[in-house]
């Protein structure tokens, strides 16, 4: 039963998560001028339009994950039209940083609220700081239910910040250096990272090189959030 439960908190934040930040992709593209994501009704929370594009990677994979691992990973996408990021390279940048700006928004709420638990007493240090377990509820009860929830949401988020952020294709953080291109070798570059064979060589190098970059970005953030504290 713990570990329904526990499995039911990583679903629930992964799900609002992922939602997030492809509704930030979505509202992006349509502040950009293109309106093919809102059309699809992913300018929205409602998570079932992003479960009915990417049924696998919303909701199989990240079950088996957790099975498997005792976390959750998995992905969902936004359409949107090739045409109109070609003619605005910058505006699909735009586009496509949103969606790490979500993750960094939720991963900054998470860290106030373990802050201001910890600073409070509702909120104490467990014998082992975990991805999953980062505080415990100092009172049992709600107190534990809420640690357990605020340190999924910070993890989590983290996780997909850091994945998205690596300047690889297909990822968002490759499109960060449309920004600082010319126009001409903007597009050029936008095309050439579209060609399949870029995307299969990014993630398999994204996989091998996550953990050596997300590991100390870890470390340092549970020492921040430990910094000063009380708990």
């Amino acid at each position: 039963m713990d570990n329904v439960i526990t499995g039911l908190a990583w679903y629930v934040v992964f799900l609002f998560s992922t939602v997030l930040h492809e509704a930030a992709h979505a509202f992006a593209a349509m502040r950009g001028g293109d309106l093919t994501a809102y059309h699809g009704g992913q300018v929205s929370l409602d998570p079932m339009p992003h479960i009915r594009r990417e049924p696998l990677g919303t909701v199989l994979i990240p079950v088996l994950a957790f099975i498997w691992g005792g976390w959750m990973i998995g992905w969902a996408s936004t359409p949107y039209d090739p045409l109109w990021a070609a003619r605005h390279p910058r505006r699909s940048a735009w586009m496509a940083l949103a969606g790490p700006a979500a993750n960094l928004l939720l991963v900054c709420v998470a860290f106030a609220l373990l802050k201001i638990g910890l600073h409070t007493g509702f909120f104490t240090r467990p014998e082992d700081v975990l991805i999953g377990q980062l505080v415990a509820g100092a009172a049992g009860g709600w107190s534990m239910a809420a640690a357990m929830m605020v340190s999924i949401m910070f993890s989590l988020n983290l996780i997909l910040l850091t994945f998205n952020l690596l300047p690889l294709p297909p990822l968002d953080g490759s499109s960060a250096l449309i920004l600082f291109l010319p126009e001409q070798l903007a597009g050029r570059y936008q095309e050439l990272t579209r060609h399949r064979i870029f995307a299969i060589m990014g993630i398999v190098a994204a996989w091998y090189i996550f953990q050596p970059v997300f590991a100390p970005i870890m470390r340092l953030s549970v020492r921040l959030i430990y910094h000063g504290a009380t708990g």
